[in-house]
């Protein structure tokens, strides 16, 4: 979460209440579990990580002020470490796809060179497991395990795909275009 936000914030400053927002529009309605005080625990552990500072309040909107955070020098680094990091073995998909939103939100990475990296990531753990199941009994319980974790790394696979198509009908890379 805290590298989501981070990257949320390489645009320019923005309050809890907007990065919410755009997680959420981000997430869907998998973003219905995301609590609202979650981004602000964020926010104080990225300030108090000297990744992020409180700017100012924004006096803009109706209500309560809300407190602007800007992303530090250090934050900016953190961002563009995350997103040249491999997304591991072990990533949801959702974790993926915000790092795929983050990536053309801050435009420090290339949505579809993330996807491309990720394919290759996946090819190999793939070839891995077929390698091993060669190695042992389908009918064993271990056997089970690998064919399910093949069929994931599969499905994973077809994803990407989906992934792929989603992020080459938009605005290419850089151009400051919309979301269509």
């Amino acid at each position: 979460m805290q590298d989501v936000v981070l990257a949320l914030l390489v645009k320019g400053p923005s309050h809890g209440y907007d990065l919410r927002g755009r997680l959420l529009a981000a997430l869907g309605p998998l973003g219905e579990t995301l609590n609202a005080g979650q981004v602000y625990v964020t926010l104080t552990r990225l300030e108090k990580a000297g990744l992020v500072v409180r700017e100012r309040e924004d006096a803009s909107v109706r209500g309560p002020r809300r407190k602007m955070y800007a992303l530090t020098g250090a934050g900016r680094e953190r961002v563009a470490g995350w997103l040249a990091e491999p997304a591991g073995a072990r990533a949801d998909v959702a974790e993926f796809h915000l790092k795929l939103v983050a990536a053309a939100e801050s435009g420090m990475a290339e949505p579809l060179a993330l996807v491309e990296a990720r394919r290759r990531e996946l090819r190999r753990s793939l070839a891995e497991v077929q390698h091993t199941v060669l190695a042992h009994d389908m009918g064993s319980e271990a056997g089970l395990l690998l064919e399910g974790v093949a069929l994931r790394l599969q499905a994973d696979l077809r994803w990407l795909e989906a992934c792929e198509r989603t992020w080459s009908a938009r605005t290419p890379f850089g151009t400051g275009g919309g979301h269509g």
